[in-house]
């Protein structure tokens, strides 16, 4: 069956840097889409064909009422349209709004992971999120701590990370406390000023609203109507993490994040993050939420980088034990195929 489909020329970003949404379509829906001068014919079954239809009626009825979308947040947007027949993309953009309310970015979700991580974290006191760099484990973390506070469902958020760099001990470094801190937290810092105006994110450091510190200095408090983030979990101890994680007061949320392939740790200890994930396995009120390559959002260059060195780990793990350095060497070319190099 093949049928036409009206189109405008504002509809065009709809299609993607070198038609990559239109590609994107034809691949998970199995239609054929077919741009002419007049309309856009797509082949396929029919009820394919009317979710098509569907996705265009969206898009043009929320560009009538003002809404941009941007070309990467778009394509992570029908990824997840084109996966569950029960959402559309007007719902998504309603959902992000209401999700959103007080900040300045709407907080959309890009792929299904982020989607349930999203909704992990509305339905959750206690939520980890575990991936590779790039997924948008800590900004979507911090852009729901902003939503909640400008909501008033808290009253603070606290951000902090392990400074594992420096062991926690901080002296040789030079400045104040604060300078001493601020290098291990300024994913954090940069996080918040994207989601609210610097002046007001400011105000809010100033007067403890919003409190950015490292791990050691939660020894000994209790958080209560706060929204707690600990961002790079995986560089925590053991203790550290059970000192953290028994820090949760009433009516507070706790959301943690961390990349177990990127520990910082001495080889001797075992990050708490991995303990947690064994410890806290079936605990009611307790949620984790896994990423993967495909949920990277920053260049498109990352993921790729992301998905090289989990080839080139599985690899070293298949290689003999004992093996010396003349021997060859497994390792994957740029398309991931395993190539054998002297």
């Amino acid at each position: 069956m093949t049928k036409p489909i009206e189109i405008t020329p504002d509809i065009e970003p709809l299609f993607g840097t070198r038609d990559e949404n239109l590609h994107l379509i034809e691949a998970l829906l199995k239609v054929r889409i077919d741009l002419r001068s007049d309309a856009l014919y797509v082949a396929g079954e029919p009820d394919a064909i009317e979710r098509v239809e569907q996705i265009f009626a969206d898009y043009e009825g929320l560009r009538r009422a003002g809404v941009t979308l941007q070309n990467g947040e778009l394509h992570g947007m029908l990824k997840l349209v084109l996966a569950d027949k029960a959402v559309t993309l007007r719902g998504l953009v309603d959902s992000g709004r209401q999700r959103s309310a007080g900040i300045r970015r709407m907080v959309q979700p890009r792929s299904l992971n982020q989607r349930q991580y999203l909704e992990s974290i509305e339905s959750s006191d206690m939520v980890f999120g575990i991936g590779p760099a790039g997924t948008g484990k800590t900004y979507l973390a911090v852009a729901m701590a902003v939503a909640a506070l400008a909501a008033k469902k808290v009253s603070r958020i606290i951000l902090v990370r392990p400074a594992v760099e420096a062991g926690e001990r901080l002296g040789f470094l030079p400045g104040t406390l604060q300078e001493k801190v601020d290098p291990y937290l300024r994913p954090l810092y940069d996080a918040l000023y994207d989601l609210q105006e610097p002046e007001r994110i400011d105000k809010m450091l100033e007067r403890n609203v919003i409190e950015v510190a490292p791990l050691a200095f939660m020894r000994g408090r209790t958080l209560n109507d706060a929204f707690i983030i600990m961002d790079e979990a995986q560089n925590t101890t053991g203790e550290q993490m059970k000192m953290f994680l028994t820090r949760l007061g009433n009516n507070s949320k706790a959301v943690i994040t961390g990349d177990i392939t990127q520990i910082d740790l001495p080889n001797a200890r075992k990050s708490g993050l991995i303990e947690a994930i064994e410890v806290l396995k079936g605990v009611q009120g307790v949620r984790f939420n896994y990423f993967e390559q495909g949920d990277v959002v920053r260049h498109q260059l990352v993921q790729r980088i992301v998905c090289a060195y989990d080839n080139y780990t599985r690899a070293q793990r298949e290689l003999p034990l004992g093996m010396d350095e003349t021997a060859p060497t497994v390792t994957p070319d740029a398309n991931g195929r395993r190539v054998q190099t002297q």
